[in-house]
C-alpha cells in the first residue's frame, strides 16, 4: 500500500508538472485547437452530421477593442481585477441554484479558457477540480491580455465556428478587425448559448442583450478599460486600480 501510495503521488506530481509546462508554453504559442473543438467534432460523427471546424488565429493587435470590451462587459466585468474566480458571483449562483429553476453559472473568462482549452463539458466535481487547477495556472503564468486573446480565438460562436475571425466571417462576411461596435456586441450577446442564438440574425432577445452590453461597455470606460490588461503592469497594481 505504501509503494502504491508513493507511485500515485509521483504520477500526480508528474501530471502537475506537465500541465504547468503546457500552460506556460501556450503563453507564447497559439493553441492549435481546443478540447471543445475535438468534442464537437466527435459529437458530429456520433450524430452522423459531420461538421467542418472553422478557426483562424488573430493576434491581440488585430482583434478589435469593440469585441474585447463587449465580451468583458457581457461575460466578466471584473476580469481585470480578479485572480481567476469571482467569489461573489459564485455565491450568488449557488444561492440561485439552491432555490431551484434554471441553473446559473458564474464562470470567469479565465475559467472558460481553462474549460474550453483543456477539458470536457459537464458539471462533475472532477472536471470542476481540474478547471480550478488550470484556471490557477493560467492566471499565474499568463498576463490578462493573453487570457483574453486566447479566449477570443477559441470560444465557440456556432456549430463548428470557433474564434473571432471565423465568427466574423460566418455571421457577417467580414474579417474580425472590421467588426462594428454593434456587430461586436451581437457576438458577445450570444455567448451564453451560441449554438441556439445567431449573432448575424439576432432575435429580439439578442438585440436587447446586445444593447445592454453596449451600455455596460460605456459604463466600464470603453477602451480605457483595456489599459488595465497591460502585461507590463504588475498584477497588484491592476487589482487596486479603480
Amino acid at each position: 500500500m505504501r509503494a502504491l501510495f508513493h507511485r500515485l503521488i509521483k504520477i500526480l506530481l508528474w501530471a502537475m508538472a506537465i500541465s504547468a509546462a503546457l500552460v506556460l508554453a501556450l503563453r507564447w504559442v497559439p493553441p492549435p485547437g481546443s478540447a471543445l473543438m475535438v468534442e464537437r467534432k466527435i459529437e458530429s460523427w456520433v450524430d452522423d452530421k459531420p461538421i467542418d471546424l472553422q478557426r483562424t488565429w488573430r493576434p491581440w493587435q488585430e482583434l478589435p477593442d469593440s469585441l474585447k470590451m463587449a465580451v468583458i462587459a457581457g461575460e466578466d466585468q471584473k476580469f481585470a481585477s480578479h485572480w481567476g474566480f469571482d467569489v461573489a458571483a459564485i455565491r450568488q449562483a449557488l444561492s440561485h441554484n439552491e432555490r431551484g429553476g434554471s441553473l446559473r453559472g458564474a464562470s470567469t473568462l479565465s475559467q472558460q479558457v481553462a474549460k474550453n482549452l483543456f477539458l470536457w463539458s459537464g458539471r462533475s466535481w472532477a472536471r470542476k477540480g481540474l478547471e480550478a487547477w488550470f484556471t490557477a495556472l493560467i492566471e499565474l503564468l499568463w498576463p490578462k491580455q493573453r487570457i483574453l486573446e486566447v479566449y477570443l480565438n477559441s470560444v465557440e460562436w456556432g456549430d463548428g465556428v470557433f474564434g473571432a475571425e471565423a465568427a466574423a466571417k460566418h455571421h457577417f462576411g467580414i474579417g474580425a478587425p472590421y467588426l462594428s461596435t454593434t456587430q461586436a456586441s451581437q457576438l458577445a450577446a450570444v455567448l451564453p448559448n451560441p449554438r441556439r442564438w445567431s449573432a448575424g440574425r439576432p432575435d429580439a432577445y439578442v438585440n436587447r442583450r446586445a444593447a445592454w452590453i453596449r451600455q455596460q461597455v460605456r459604463q466600464l470606460g470603453g477602451s480605457d478599460y483595456l489599459v488595465r490588461l497591460d502585461p507590463s503592469r504588475p498584477a497588484w497594481m491592476v487589482s487596486v486600480m479603480p
